[in-house]
């Protein structure tokens, strides 16, 4: 019994099924101390089994309590089983002991076997048998002396019985436990009786109670296997409740809990907001102090429906609804509530809602002040983003008077002086100028825009000029010194309803530029300190951007007056060419186009365009210098190639001239320019180019191309040749030459550029003002970001009627033929009047050719605008101009040429020289 007491006892101390050390964070792990356990930080697959195992939350102590209640029943349970099974045994062998030996001491022939002579050897028999029969452990008769006739072990016969014999010789059944040799068992003793009743014998039968109970220790394994299975399902069932109970109460003790309901219940009674919990069917179940303060309710509320609460209709419906809220406003007698609604059904949780209450009337006191005062930050913001986008002048005033009304004022002036508007600084006292009025109404009685003004002294923007402070005046209808400005307008205004005034000097630095005037008609009270203080900021930040205008008009103004100064004013008159061009600057201002016409001896016209990077003086400047650089040499006669290497001489110069301390110049990089020479002689038009876009070319058949002209490098890169083009013009072609800005933007490259213009040239008339103004209508519309300079030249011809050409020996015989050949042509061409001194230069010219000079010589004379006589001979010296003395025998041919020529000069060849002269036509 012991032992398997001690396996039952092992079994139900087992850990019930799936249930692991480990699987569960301790106390410490699961539930932080000061606070609920985060589910972060719970692991395994029975989360918080060690907490609740260690007992130290209210789950924890469910489950141990639960757990040793379901143990104590188990352990009763068996205890009463074993218990129950003892004494069953004992009376089963008491009954069976006393069933087998009264059976035998009744059975027949047993009292006459005690009488007879031998009874042992009649009953040992007999006993034996029915002992076996029985299962009884022995069955012994004796006399009534107790002394035994059988015995299961023959050596005990004879001997005398153990055991109480007394009741049995008094004729009743005893029964007793003893111990015996064979262990403990039950033994009963019953008489034998002769007929008259008298006791003659004794017959006693005993069995083992290990006999008799080992069915029952059969049994008890399976029982206490029973009790075991039945306390591990109790153990489970018991740690998943608990399991629920652990997750609801978050791992909490009973002493933690109640320092939390505590601490909940202060902080609930003790928040400046009113808390409301609502349950099912709209009944109020929790209303903090707050709550009942703002909502003046009855001590007894709680368990009531709102609805039945006295609240505003409302406020009622809201709270019985459930509905979700989110900051609304609700009037309870003089208070204005935010309520903020949620219902609790989301997530699982009860039905039901939960509303906050917050008393908003002082706060929507402070929230309007301080709405005040970001709008005006946003004002003050504003003004420094929209006032100033223009470096104009006067859209920066309007702009200002835009942004002021009506944020700020119902109607706003700006009055500037004359001379800020011209780029320049107020000097002494002078007249202003409205340059700016915005308003609520058109109609009100103020100084239009344009009107030039003079205020009196008394006049608030009079003291405001000549303080540098602000100045109001909270009611124009007392103010005497405004009203003596203008009696009749100030009446006007009054009537009209503008009541206060704020008048704020425009201050740049120590620069006083104008006065800024602020009017309110609609809002009933004066200007106050706040808003002059927010005037004098606003009207401080637009001074600098007005100031900021003034000084960019100023340079613009400078640097278009040196641009115009720098550009061609007129086209000089010429034959060879019908040309009409345009320029536009760039968005950005002055810019470094260019482009010039420039005459040259023998009726041949130059065209140059060139292109400085940039805008502004140093661009222009640089532009007016090779321009100046391009008029001298080509007064020269040079070829193109050979007077775009001095210019890209010049440009280098330049640009190591800029020293290093003058930082607002830079190195003249990126100019760019196409020199062109067309002879209507010829016609023949040479071009060369320094990185400028090649020319286009309209035939007279309209067809448009680009001739292939080499592309020399920009100007100032030095140490690389210039190369020439040649091109053959037909009569009435239209060469176009333009800058980078007519095909080239960030919005496309140069590729495209060129297919739109030539797009634009095919469509184009056939005059060059109607070409010209076809390519401008190409482009897109918006200003350019570059300049653009765009020249179209139309080439005429030279009729061979007009050209009269010989060819001279070198003799000075030849001097007079070529003298009456002169004399002839001039007749024919009705220029008489120009024989005699044509004659005469042509003599000079010819005798120094024939002279100085070497074959062959050829005098080409041609009529134009001018008479034209040049003379050709293959010598490169040139001859120079000089007084000769009274004793020199030459030398005074070439002064008499100067003398009787209107210009006249030497043209280099690659195989020799042109000395030519020119006439004026009577």
């Amino acid at each position: 019994m012991v032992r398997l007491w001690g396996r039952s006892g092992a079994r139900s101390a087992r850990r019930p099924s799936g249930v692991r050390t480990g699987d569960a964070p301790d106390r410490v792990r699961g539930v932080p101390a000061g606070g609920l356990p985060r589910e972060g930080q719970r692991q395994g697959r029975f989360p918080g089994v060690r907490a609740t195992v260690r007992g130290r939350s209210v789950a924890g102590q469910v489950f141990v309590l639960q757990v040793v209640i379901v143990l104590l029943l188990v352990v009763a349970a068996v205890v009463a089983l074993v218990l129950q099974v003892r004494h069953d045994t004992t009376e089963e062998a008491r009954n069976r002991s006393v069933a087998v030996a009264e059976s035998f001491a009744n059975a027949p022939g047993t009292r006459e076997a005690l009488d007879g002579p031998d009874p042992t050897a009649v009953l040992q028999p007999r006993a034996e048998a029915a002992r076996e029969a029985t299962g009884v452990d022995f069955i012994v008769v004796m006399n009534t002396d107790g002394i035994r006739y059988t015995h299961p072990k023959t050596d005990r016969i004879g001997k005398k019985f153990v055991g109480n014999l007394e009741p049995a010789l008094a004729g009743r059944v005893v029964t007793e436990q003893i111990t015996g040799t064979i262990g403990p068992l039950v033994q009963a003793v019953v008489p034998v009786r002769d007929p008259d009743g008298k006791v003659v014998g004794l017959v006693s039968a005993g069995i083992t109670t290990a006999t008799v109970g080992g069915t029952a220790d059969r049994q008890l394994p399976l029982v206490l296997t029973a009790a075991a299975v039945a306390l591990a399902l109790a153990t489970a069932g018991t740690a998943l409740v608990s399991r629920r109970l652990l997750r609801q109460t978050h791992g909490l003790g009973p002493d933690e809990m109640t320092r939390m309901y505590e601490h909940h219940d202060a902080v609930l009674h003790a928040v400046r907001e009113g808390v409301i919990i609502v349950g099912t069917e709209g009944r109020l179940l929790l209303a903090n102090d707050e709550a009942h303060r703002l909502l003046d309710l009855p001590a007894n509320a709680e368990g009531h429906r709102v609805l039945h609460l006295g609240l505003a209709p409302d406020t009622a419906e809201l709270l019985d609804s459930g509905r979700m809220a989110t900051d609304e406003v609700h009037l309870v007698k003089d208070r204005l509530l935010a309520v903020n609604q949620r219902p609790t059904t989301l997530r699982g949780r009860p039905s039901g809602s939960v509303a906050t209450l917050r008393d908003s009337t002082e706060l929507r006191a402070l929230s309007g002040r301080a709405e005040e005062a970001r709008e005006r930050l946003n004002m003050l913001y504003d003004a420094g983003v929209g006032i100033g986008t223009s470096l104009d002048v006067t859209r920066t005033a309007e702009e200002l008077a835009e942004l002021a009304v009506p944020r700020f004022a119902d109607f706003a002036t700006v009055d500037l002086f004359e001379a800020v508007l011209g780029g320049g600084q107020p000097e002494g006292v002078t007249r202003l100028r409205r340059t700016a009025c915005g308003g609520i109404r058109k109609d009100a009685p103020l100084y239009p825009v344009g009107e030039e003004i003079r205020f009196v002294d008394s006049s608030p923007q009079a003291r405001a000029l000549k303080d540098g402070q602000a100045v109001i005046e909270p009611r124009l209808e007392e103010a005497s010194g405004w009203r003596a400005q203008d009696l009749e307008r100030s009446a006007q205004v009054v009537d009209f309803g503008i009541h206060s005034l704020v008048a704020v000097p425009l201050r740049a630095g120590t620069l006083v530029l104008g006065v800024v005037s602020f009017w309110r008609s609609r809002k009933a009270e004066p200007f106050d300190a706040d808003e002059v203080a927010l005037a004098e900021e606003l009207v401080a930040r637009a001074a600098v951007s007005i100031d900021n205008a003034r000084r960019y008009t100023r340079e613009h103004s400078m640097a278009v007056t040196l641009q115009r100064s720098l550009l061609p004013r007129s086209l000089p008159e010429q034959n060879a060419l019908d040309i009409a061009y345009r320029y536009l600057p760039a968005q950005a201002g002055v810019g470094g186009d260019w482009f010039d016409v420039l005459p040259l001896s023998g009726a041949r016209v130059a065209l140059v365009v060139g292109d400085v990077v940039g805008h502004g003086l140093h661009a222009a400047a640089t532009m007016g210098r090779l321009r100046t650089a391009v008029h001298n040499f080509s007064a020269l006669d040079l070829p193109p190639d050979e007077l775009l290497a001095l210019l890209d001489e010049l440009v280098a110069r330049i640009d190591q001239d800029e020293t290093a301390e003058e930082a607002d110049t830079a190195p003249v990089t990126g100019a760019t320019c196409l020199y062109a020479v067309y002879d209507p002689v010829s016609q023949r038009c040479t071009i060369a180019r320094a990185g400028h876009p090649p020319p286009a070319l309209i035939q007279p058949d309209g067809s448009v191309g680009f001739p292939d002209v080499p592309a020399g490098p920009p100007l100032g890169l030095g140490g690389l040749p210039f190369e020439t083009a040649e091109l053959e013009l037909a009569e009435d072609s239209r060469l176009v030459l333009y800058t980078d800005g007519l095909v080239e933007d960030r919005a496309r490259d140069i590729d495209e550029g060129l297919e739109l213009l030539r797009a634009a040239l095919a469509r184009a008339g056939r005059s060059p003002e109607e070409t010209c103004q076809a390519v401008l209508e190409a482009r897109q519309p918006g200003r350019a970001s570059d300049d653009i300079a765009l020249i179209v030249a139309r080439t005429r011809a030279l009729g061979a009627e007009l050209v009269a050409e010989w060819e001279v020996p070198s003799d000075p015989a030849a001097v007079g033929q070529v003298r009456s050949a002169v004399t002839r042509t001039l007749r024919a061409w009705g220029l008489q009047e120009l024989s005699f001194t044509t004659e005469l230069i042509l003599s000079e010219l010819v005798t120094n050719a024939i002279r100085y000079g070497g074959e062959p010589i050829r005098v080409r004379m041609l009529r134009d605008r001018s008479l034209i006589c040049e003379v050709f001979d293959s010598s490169s010296t040139s001859p120079h101009l000089r007084y000769a003395t009274m004793t020199d025998e030459g030398g005074r041919g070439l002064f008499l040429v100067a003398q009787l020529a209107d210009r006249w000069g030497t043209r280099y060849l690659p195989a020799g020289k042109v000395i030519w002269a020119e006439q004026p036509l009577p």
